[in-house]
């Protein structure tokens, strides 16, 4: 009897922490930026930048969703970027060389990651390194050995095949939408009903009773990584899709607008409270404000590189995000200590 009010009462903290008031919040804000750049340009919400918004936010989502469970132990991944390209080229490499058919690429890319995500996992729970220097370093590897083995400044992948019309456009409608909210139900069945996930969360509230409590926490922390490492392969899939010409060497940047989506859409950065629909929606946010940004920029004619604006503008957001989660904290952290000495 016990033991099932346990279970009642921790899937009642897991649901109170998914946010949704804060993802309330964002959809309101969406719609509000969403407005904002339709009164400034009008054509923001033709039906092509929609799409093209849609195809693009298909691989940073994806990176999102993976690199929640890694920030939900309270750690980070710089990786994913990197891993997400060198995916993309060395599976595309095998293609292009005629090494496997065009299906192949896609179990190939997942495996690249899930490799490139292990590696993680065992730096960071089995040598106990600390996660921003192993996935730094695993960045790094990934970038320059995929170059080396690819020796290709790029990679092409088909147009107008199956492979488009199945995990990027399809005679216009972004089927790429359609992954991500599947990959999302995937991820919050991981994360809130699996043990898999409550183990992860469990780990980012406080590692040493989880340790003590009998769980193997280097192995759910390695889990996180890996878990982080396919979904980085997923990734490629879809930007291999959208972006047939994919260029070696390059993935950097791509893991911090997925990071700040996650950061924004509610994760807390010191672990314990995950948002699966929270990652998306922040990636969301992201994508308008940078295509958004381009057309209010193109409207008025200034002189400003809309790239630069855009990491103006995340930088602002995910500060703010984070202080507000360390304010919640704190403020969760005083109502407990108020709470014992109202007991004593």
């Amino acid at each position: 009897m016990d033991s099932e009010k346990n279970k009642v009462s921790f899937f009642t903290k897991i649901k109170s922490s998914n946010g949704v008031m804060q993802n309330v919040i964002i959809v309101l804000a969406l719609v509000v930026l969403m407005l904002i750049f339709w009164a400034l340009n009008p054509n923001f919400l033709d039906k092509y930048n929609i799409v093209s918004m849609a195809q693009s936010l298909a691989p940073y989502a994806i990176l999102a969703l993976g690199v929640t469970f890694v920030i939900s132990t309270g750690a980070i991944d710089l990786s994913i970027g990197t891993v997400c390209i060198a995916s993309a080229v060395l599976a595309g490499k095998l293609f292009t060389d005629g090494l496997i058919p065009l299906w192949a690429t896609i179990p190939v890319m997942i495996a690249i990651g899930g490799i490139f995500g292990l590696i993680n996992g065992v730096l960071v729970a089995k040598f106990n390194l600390p996660p921003f220097i192993a996935t730094l370093g695993v960045m790094m590897l990934s970038r320059g050995l995929s170059a080396l083995i690819v020796s290709a400044p790029n990679i092409f992948y088909p147009n107008g095949t199956w492979f488009n019309n199945l995990f990027s456009n399809y005679n216009g409608i972004p089927v790429g939408i359609f992954w991500v909210i599947l990959f999302m139900f995937i991820c919050m069945y991981l994360m809130y009903k699996n043990k898999t996930g409550r183990y992860i969360l469990s780990i980012g509230s406080n590692e040493e009773a989880t340790r003590l409590s009998g769980i193997k926490t280097s192995k759910y922390k390695l889990l996180a990584y890996v878990i982080c490492g396919i979904f980085a392969g997923i990734a490629a899939i879809f930007w291999s899709a959208s972006f047939p010409t994919v260029a070696s060497a390059t993935g950097n940047g791509m893991e911090l607008d997925a990071i700040a989506g996650v950061y924004i859409g509610g994760t807390s950065a010191a672990g314990g409270v995950a948002s699966v629909v929270g990652s998306v929606l922040g990636s969301l946010m992201l994508v308008v404000i940078r295509s958004g940004l381009n057309f209010a920029l193109a409207r008025f004619n200034l002189n400003l590189n809309s790239t630069y604006v855009t990491y103006v503008l995340t930088g602002i957001i995910v500060v703010a995000a984070i202080l507000l989660d360390v304010f919640k904290n704190k403020r969760a952290a005083k109502v407990k200590l108020d709470k014992k000495k109202n007991k004593k």
